[in-house]
């Protein structure tokens, strides 16, 4: 009853209002249809990391060191789950395209073999990092009562791996079906789960339940992406054309699949090797500087989830219009997308720098925190519209399956622009406003080389069918 009473509300607040809407394949309406609930349900993770932060920075015990471990291994977490959400990627593609192509009943067998490769993974994931956490967190420079509870930490999340792995896959193929809103649920039941638990068991219930304190967040985690990964199950078996199809002779598309995700798995690689390094140097810095650290990043992120939002709709749209060629939608999304996305990303840093004085005491107390924390957040409001740019066409190319560009230009981005401008940025000891700065001009060759090419290529639109059929393979 909910799926069909929502259906109907998103509907009528974003599906098609009149006819003019119904012939326009990227109206405002098609384009928010998806992406609002995508938004919802991206914002989610980082509410639930920030709701982790936030109680955790407020503990009576250690809260410094607390928040610092915390962030720590939700950076590490958040890098995994980057890396293996590819996969979602990936298999949201295949699924998209054969949509627009008509042919959806050809991949019934890979989404289950997707599946089956993605449990093995995360069980694999498990075993490794969970007996090697200890030297994992000491990368990040991390001793001590820091270490200590990062490990302890990250030895219940751990399992979690496995349930997000299956959700974010499920997640994939619904956004394939061009269908955002049963994650979008999902994801709200999940957050709104892991926020009360994390209540109820970081401070306890006086004569029922003794105050768990880290272990407690942890629990909370793990105890929502399970059921989450059961609600994405139900709806999977229930609600879409492929049920449960597996076979042992591998599909055709299993090359192209893992072509596809191998290559988007480096470009995230990548990536997290910047967010890395962002971590040791803010630790190396002394507990307070990523304490602050942590704090900047979590609203970074959840900009980022928000923003994806729209790079979902792009890449569910643009998958669907290269299965049906249709070249002159494809480039009008990205035209629309990239207008939306500077739109959202400015409100957002004019709600921010409103909230300025405000946004710190969310997660801290400390005032050494707090002082540093009110000399650097300017620069993650700077890098919000060079941010949406690059997010909106991350996602259009990996609904068009270009991810090869993808992945040269992040390596080129981390190993020939981030890399050397922190390093050369932290001699003159300028500390995060080093980090931040070298995100900025990461950021920002990101988005460029993304927008350039995308505009060039699509200039092929008017051209001849063959030229149009060079540009679709």
């Amino acid at each position: 009853m909910i799926w069909c009473l929502y259906d109907k509300i998103l509907f009528h607040t974003f599906g098609f209002a009149n006819k003019s809407d119904m012939s326009d394949k990227v109206s405002f309406r098609i384009i928010n249809r998806l992406a609002i609930p995508s938004i919802l349900a991206g914002i989610i993770e980082p509410i639930i990391s920030i709701s982790d932060t936030a109680i955790i920075g407020h503990v009576d015990l250690d809260p410094t060191e607390s928040l610092a471990a915390v962030g720590i291994v939700g950076s590490f977490i958040s890098a995994l789950f980057w890396v293996l959400a590819q996969t979602k990627n990936a298999i949201s593609s295949i699924v998209s395209q054969k949509l627009g192509a008509k042919k959806l009943s050809s991949i019934k067998t890979l989404v289950s073999q997707v599946l089956v490769i993605n449990v093995l993974l995360g069980i694999i994931l498990i075993v490794l990092t969970k007996n090697w956490a200890n030297e994992i967190f000491s990368l990040y420079n991390a001793e001590n009562l820091i270490l200590e509870y990062a490990v302890s930490y990250y030895n219940i999340r751990v399992f979690g791996l496995l349930f997000t792995l299956v959700t974010f896959s499920l997640f994939g193929v619904f956004r394939g079906l061009q269908n955002t809103y049963w994650a979008m649920i999902i994801s709200i039941i999940g957050g709104l789960l892991n926020i009360i638990l994390d209540f109820i068991l970081v401070y306890g219930i006086p004569d029922y339940i003794p105050p768990m304190h880290i272990a407690g967040a942890a629990w909370a985690s793990l105890i929502a992406q399970f059921v989450m990964m059961l609600l994405s199950i139900y709806i999977f078996l229930r609600k879409t054309p492929f049920k449960w199809h597996f076979t042992w002779q591998s599909h055709p598309e299993i090359p192209h699949f893992l072509s596809l995700t191998g290559n988007l798995i480096i470009r995230t690689i990548a990536l997290n090797v910047a967010i890395f390094l962002s971590n040791r140097y803010a630790t190396s810095y002394g507990e307070n500087y990523i304490a602050t650290h942590v704090i900047l990043t979590n609203i970074w992120l959840f900009t980022a989830f928000f923003l994806d939002g729209y790079a979902d709709a792009g890449n569910s749209l643009s998958g669907r219009f290269i299965g049906e060629k249709d070249y002159i939608s494809l480039k009008r999304v990205g035209q629309k997308l990239f207008k939306y996305a500077l739109y959202v990303s400015i409100l957002l840093s004019l709600v921010f720098i409103i909230s300025y004085p405000l946004i710190g005491k969310i997660f801290t107390g400390e005032e050494e925190v707090l002082n540093i924390f009110s000399k650097t957040f300017w620069l993650v409001l700077l890098m919000q519209p060079i941010g949406a740019v690059a997010f909106i066409f991350d996602g259009i190319y990996k609904g068009l399956g270009w991810v090869k560009f993808l992945r040269n230009m992040q390596l080129i981005a981390t190993f020939f622009i981030f890399i050397p401008a922190l390093w050369l940025l932290d001699t003159f000891d300028l500390k995060l406003v080093a980090v931040w700065i070298s995100f900025i001009l990461w950021m920002a060759f990101r988005a460029g080389s993304l927008y350039i090419y995308f505009n060039k290529h699509l200039e092929y639109v008017q051209k001849p069918k063959k030229v149009k059929k060079t540009i679709a393979n």
